[in-house]
């Protein structure tokens, strides 16, 4: 798997959205009913693939080699989301993004795997090796855009009198370099299907939220940008930091690297605060403003998907409320009848 799939992960891991939903149509008991009506699905593209998650389950559909759709399905079983811990604001928001991402990581493995499965002399991913790769791709991430441009930042402050001036000009090449990634690789082959993918998640998800059927024909209308994409809190991460940092003025350079890398989990925590709240308030138009860059940036990290695509965006969505009892009656018509379930 090229390293640059787990680095893109490692910047954007899918967060689970609880208590911002609209409720969803369940029939089984109030309980069931209560913590769907409490949570909004999401999830994140793989290689030739879709995961998705829901309050207890997540599922990873990946269109194989041979045209099948193959799905891995997993209950959430993880502590975060039962402990009283896992519910504090801004603890919250950094115990999720720790599970998101080594949840998506063993999904972008799998679906890795499964690509290569029929290529001659192709070595699987697994293990220490993989898990390997996904530290290395934190470290690049880390390194690139929270260290480097502290360094510029710290050669041109031979030019900037005012700290203030000095953390808006850090926080400005850090942007810059984010865009400029992003805009790099969504012109290589291999990412623009990650992002087509993207694109069906985005589309299933809002076809989901709003209540149509989960086919190709009445998902494909759909938009392509979503208000609690990964995407987007990668960007209110930066202007975060942006405020963050300038509250410590312009200390050391060796003070101002420690922070730099010391407060990513309270930069994150606050992120997604501000993502949870944003999109509980999505109707409202001064937040709609708020989170209109966020939405821009996403069109650099989507494609418009194929009905293929899609298919396998759905399958992966519907796998995880036929797991839940969520739709049951809708659940199991969409998809092409070669579908293959792999269940662990």
């Amino acid at each position: 798997m090229p390293l640059f799939l787990l680095f893109q992960h490692a910047l954007t891991p899918t967060y689970p959205y609880s208590t911002i939903g609209r409720a969803l149509k369940n029939q089984h008991t109030e309980t069931e009913f209560s913590m769907s009506s409490e949570f909004n699905y999401g999830g994140q593209a793989v290689i030739e693939g879709v995961m998705m998650r829901g309050a207890r389950h997540m599922a990873v559909a990946v269109r194989a080699p041979n045209g099948r759709i193959e799905i891995l399905s997993e209950p959430l079983t993880s502590p975060i989301y039962t402990s009283r811990w896992g519910k504090l604001p801004f603890v919250r928001g950094v115990a999720l993004l720790w599970d998101a991402l080594g949840l998506g990581t063993r999904a972008l493995i799998w679906s890795a795997n499964i690509a290569l499965e029929e290529e001659e002399e192709a070595q699987q991913l697994e293990g220490a090796s993989a898990w390997g790769m996904v530290a290395v791709s934190l470290l690049l991430g880390i390194g690139l855009f929270f260290v480097v441009p502290l360094l510029i930042t710290h050669w041109l402050d031979q030019f900037i009198t005012s700290p203030l001036v000095s953390n808006l000009v850090e926080g400005l090449i850090r942007l810059a370099m984010l865009i400029g990634y992003i805009a790099a690789i969504g012109r290589m082959e291999d990412v623009q299907r990650v992002f087509a993918y993207h694109g069906a998640e985005h589309k299933t998800i809002n076809a989901f939220e709003d209540g149509a059927p989960l086919t190709p024909q009445h998902v494909r209308p759909y938009s392509l940008l979503h208000p609690r994409c990964g995407t987007g809190f990668l960007l209110v991460v930066v202007v975060v930091s942006i405020l963050v940092f300038a509250l410590l003025g312009r200390p050391a350079l060796p003070a101002r690297l420690a922070s730099r890398i010391g407060l990513i989990p309270l930069i994150a925590g606050i992120s997604y605060e501000f993502i949870r709240w944003s999109a509980r308030h999505s109707t409202n138009r001064w937040v709609r403003l708020l989170i209109w860059p966020s939405l821009m940036l996403q069109k650099l990290t989507t494609r418009e998907p194929d009905d293929s695509m899609l298919e396998v965006a759905i399958a992966a969505l519907q796998d995880v409320l036929a797991h839940e009892g969520v739709h049951e009656d809708e659940s199991r018509d969409a998809v092409s009848p070669q579908t293959v379930l792999t269940q662990s």
